[in-house]
């Protein structure tokens, strides 16, 4: 698939925002400024993230749509979990800010709708058939762990980070490893995508297009196989380890201070070639896979 930056970008911020908020509804008691400034940061990457996404729309103007479609679509359910999780989150923030005294019981709502936030995110990408390294469990999974790690990293939770991290990796690992074998064991072949599998072994011939089009554009990316496992691994360590070392062995405050921008170079890195290694089946037509 074609790593888009828009919706790398949106993934990945998006992802961190909501899970800091999460964080900072059900852990974190700040007051005054400080619960302003904290507050303000993961609205601010929960929201730079969901406009990132509108870029990525052929016609962004029809993007309220994707609300009216909830009962079938992962991407309308997301869109309502993001929006929901903002507004409960809002009056929890306000009273953390003002000293209002809020029950936090609806810190705990925002958090949910937060984490559902997330996992629909992951859902969009793993209900998809028609390319087998997304289609199973770990994608959602991913997502909510690096919603996770992001999250207790920006509150500087020690503990919960060293825990986290290590979490994190073990799932990006696993998806790699799943994502690897899918495409063959999904079955699908030249034959099967054009119909003609029972005519025998099938080749393109010429290409089906002498010009680009949509589907070479979006579906088709093709990464060096010898710059994968530079590239996976440069993502595991920023993601991962080197802000894992950084909060366990820097004092104080340096060690988030030194963790988060490692661990989001990393998730970048992650999230490209989570796109960029997604095989879409529309390949086989073309005699791309």
């Amino acid at each position: 698939m074609n790593p888009a930056s828009s919706v790398i970008i949106f993934t990945v911020l998006s992802g961190m925002g909501f899970g800091y908020l999460a964080v900072l509804a059900t852990v974190h008691d700040y007051s005054g400024v400080a619960a302003f400034w904290h507050w303000f940061i993961g609205y601010l990457l929960a929201t730079v993230g969901l406009a990132a996404s509108a870029f990525h729309l052929g016609n962004p103007k029809r993007g309220l749509l994707a609300f009216t479609q909830w009962r079938s679509s992962w991407l309308s359910r997301e869109a309502w979990g993001a929006v929901l999780a903002l507004l409960v989150l809002a009056p929890v923030a306000l009273s953390d800010w003002l000293g209002l005294g809020l029950p936090r019981g609806v810190g705990w709502l925002g958090a949910a709708l937060a984490v559902a936030s997330v996992v629909a995110t992951g859902m969009i990408y793993a209900q998809i058939r028609a390319v087998p390294r997304w289609h199973h469990w770990g994608v959602p999974a991913l997502y909510l762990a690096f919603a996770a790690a992001g999250g207790c990293l920006l509150a500087g939770l020690k503990g919960a980070s060293l825990v986290a991290l290590p979490v994190l990796g073990v799932l990006m690992v696993l998806h790699w490893r799943v994502g690897d074998g899918a495409f063959s064991r999904a079955g699908s072949t030249l034959g099967t995508a054009t119909g003609l599998g029972g005519r025998g072994r099938l080749s393109v011939f010429e290409p089906a297009h002498t010009a680009g089009n949509y589907l070479l554009h979006e579906m088709i990316y093709v990464v060096g196989r010898r710059h994968v496992p530079k590239l996976r691994a440069l993502a595991l360590i920023l993601a991962v380890a080197l802000p894992f070392l950084a909060m366990l062995l820097l004092p104080g405050r340096f060690g988030p201070y030194v963790a988060v921008p490692l661990h989001l170079l990393g998730a970048f890195a992650q999230r490209w070639l989570f796109f960029a290694e997604a095989e879409h089946v529309v390949g086989l037509y073309y005699g791309k896979r």
